[in-house]
């Protein structure tokens, strides 16, 4: 999340992009090296600047992701060029992650809604909840889900599609992000069972959670000095998490066993504050998860687990 330091060259005028380019084919690649050329941050929802450049292009054009490849080969309109070029500007001169500039991006293999009020949605986390987070449940056993720190709403709804025959609760304290996550939650068609809750943590929980997810702020102090152009579009709220990037993560731990049921798991992402965790609990046996698609930061326990190891959780 680093700031970049490369100033962007000005982008040239639509009029001298459009007499060269004519299909979305060449707008990807233009597009593509003018982001790797302005240094660009990836990673909001995208891989890198071919990728990014794509979603921006297929946006503009109104068409879905893996359109057939020969359309990426057609002759564009006149309006059409200058609705790509547009959008291109925007993302080089003003920093703005993909993401928000097409309201939208995908989260476990679903369509989310999204807005500055809330992160854009990349937490590896998505893997876990694809394979039923397998082996440490059975998912026939998982009735409640509990999403602290919901944001738009995208682990709440992917959860209720992985569980169909879970209840599923949904915590923050934004008013901005609930209401993104009601608009997500409404269009997966979800309004019976999947709750949103404001407030600080456990607002309105009931104990009995056969699995809890936790995605909170966990950037520490240095790394939100440090933020890239396009982190500092999102919600700082949604970022920082004090001088060790912990202060939610703590309360999360502790506070669990409270409200998990027995056999029930705790999944929680604290990214790279990680180490930050370990050295604060050396007693408390983590257990990392490895993703097949990259990322890491992410630990899951057992509520057996965690009461065992209360008194290391204290310090």
């Amino acid at each position: 999340m680093r700031r970049a330091m490369t100033t962007p060259a000005p982008l040239e005028p639509f009029d001298v992009v459009a007499a060269h380019l004519a299909t979305p084919s060449d707008y990807i690649r233009w597009g593509a090296s003018r982001f790797a050329e302005a240094g660009l941050h990836f990673g909001q929802g995208t891989a890198d600047a071919i990728d990014d450049a794509a979603a921006l292009v297929f946006h503009a054009l109104r068409l879905p992701h893996g359109a057939p490849p020969h359309l990426l080969a057609a002759q564009l309109l006149p309006d059409e060029r200058r609705r790509i070029h547009h959008l291109l500007r925007r993302r080089i001169e003003e920093r703005i992650p993909s993401a928000y500039l097409t309201g939208e991006t995908w989260f476990a293999g679903l369509r989310f809604v999204v807005d500055p009020r809330v992160l854009v949605p990349r937490s590896p986390i998505a893997e876990l909840i694809e394979r039923a987070f397998e082996p440490w449940l059975a998912p026939e056993t998982v009735g409640r889900v509990l999403d602290l720190c919901t944001g738009s709403g995208c682990i709440a709804v992917a959860c209720a599609a992985a569980f169909p025959a879970a209840a599923v609760d949904a915590t923050d304290v934004s008013e901005g992000a609930l209401e993104v996550a009601e608009v997500n939650v409404a269009q997966h068609g979800l309004t019976a069972r999947v709750a949103l809750h404001r407030g600080d943590l456990w607002a309105d929980c009931v104990p009995g959670y056969d699995l809890v997810i936790a995605n909170p702020p966990y950037v520490d102090a240095l790394e939100m000095a440090a933020l890239t152009p396009e982190h500092r579009h999102e919600p700082a709220l949604a970022l920082a998490a004090g001088a060790d990037g912990l202060d939610l993560a703590v309360r999360i731990l502790r506070e669990a066993p409270r409200y998990l049921a027995a056999g029930g798991l705790l999944c929680c992402e604290v990214g790279a504050s990680a180490p930050a965790l370990e050295a604060r609990f050396p007693t408390v046996p983590f257990t990392w998860v490895e993703f097949e698609r990259g990322g890491d930061g992410v630990f899951v326990m057992s509520r057996e687990d965690l009461v065992a190891h209360a008194a290391g959780l204290t310090g």
